[in-house]
């Protein structure tokens, strides 16, 4: 009888909606699946309750173990909790359910990666959430046009919610603290991993900060694990305008020791963008273009096409 292939161990980064996208597609092909998840947001919920607590910003936290919970009508049911907000205008409206429950369990766990796993075992996640590193950071970035008074000049701009809306353009980011502690687990779940997958995502907000961890970096580029990058299907508000080769640049940029195996992008963001290519193959990378847009169109990863691509990338190599 021939023996059970066991399933690969798959490292997703990124926060919010892109690595929500990243990991619905992925769950469908193995519970050995982790999420390193951003930990810089300043806005809405997770800004009140970092601002009150002085705790990690539980936001993206809270996106990536609702992606990750179970299909049945159980695992449903908690994903919808999870992600629903109080309304009205009492001092609980606009947070998540989730985002306090988290920060409840962190009232009582001290250690937010333990708060995170029972938060996984309570939902019977298809694997682990992480946060990138042990303590809140500040995103700051070197803005040119961010003030439309003073459009050619360059601009210092500070936090995640600030500079995701900017309608400037971000020429760097870095962290505050500048060389922030990784969680050990993380660096441990990357040099164990079969295959990382960054993106999709904010770029300078969500996908490049994981590149600015040392520790994260050094482990990412330390890694035997196959490297995927996987594009957005527009640019986002802090890369507006941008295409797809630009993203691949910036990337570059704040990172030059950075080596891939592949670039992921949809046709639709690889077109009229001849340096592409190119501009894969210096980062080592070959480019796979393929459709993995939602089929009515709308700029949204389908699950289910992002889940085969990732298949047939996670069996090659």
């Amino acid at each position: 009888m021939r023996a059970r292939r066991k399933r690969p161990a798959v490292v997703a980064f990124g926060g919010g909606h892109g690595l929500y996208a990243a990991l619905s597609a992925l769950r469908y092909l193995t519970t050995r699946l982790t999420a390193v998840v951003t930990v810089a947001d300043d806005g809405g919920s997770s800004g009140r309750l970092r601002e009150e607590f002085d705790i990690l910003p539980p936001g993206d936290l809270r996106m990536a173990l609702a992606a990750l919970c179970g299909d049945d009508e159980v695992g449903q049911t908690w994903a919808a909790v999870l992600q629903s907000r109080f309304g009205g205008t009492g001092p609980l409206a606009g947070h998540a359910i989730g985002n306090l429950l988290i920060a409840g369990l962190w009232q009582q766990l001290p250690d937010p990666v333990a708060g995170l796993d029972m938060v996984g075992e309570l939902l019977r996640t298809r694997g682990r959430v992480l946060p990138m590193a042990a303590v809140p950071l500040i995103i700051e970035a070197d803005v040119f046009g961010a003030d439309p008074a003073y459009p050619d000049e360059l601009s210092v701009l500070r936090g995640q919610a600030t500079v995701a809306k900017t309608e400037g353009e971000v020429r760097t980011v870095r962290l505050v603290p500048d060389r922030p502690a990784a969680r050990p687990e993380v660096v441990a779940s990357v040099l164990a991993a079969d295959h990382l997958v960054l993106g999709p995502g904010s770029w300078f907000t969500s996908v490049i900060p994981h590149l600015l961890v040392p520790e994260l970096a050094e482990a990412i580029l330390a890694s035997k694990a196959q490297r995927i990058l996987t594009m957005n299907l527009v640019p986002a508000d802090e890369t507006h305008g941008f295409q797809a080769s630009r993203h691949l640049e910036v990337l570059a940029d704040h990172c030059p020791r950075l080596r891939l195996d592949v670039v992921l992008v949809d046709p639709s963001f690889a077109q009229d963008d001849p340096p592409l290519e190119r501009y894969a193959r210096s980062l080592g990378a070959r480019l796979v273009v393929e459709n993995v847009r939602m089929r009515d169109g709308s700029p949204r990863h389908d699950p289910h096409r992002l889940a085969a691509v990732y298949a047939e990338l996670l069996n090659k190599s």
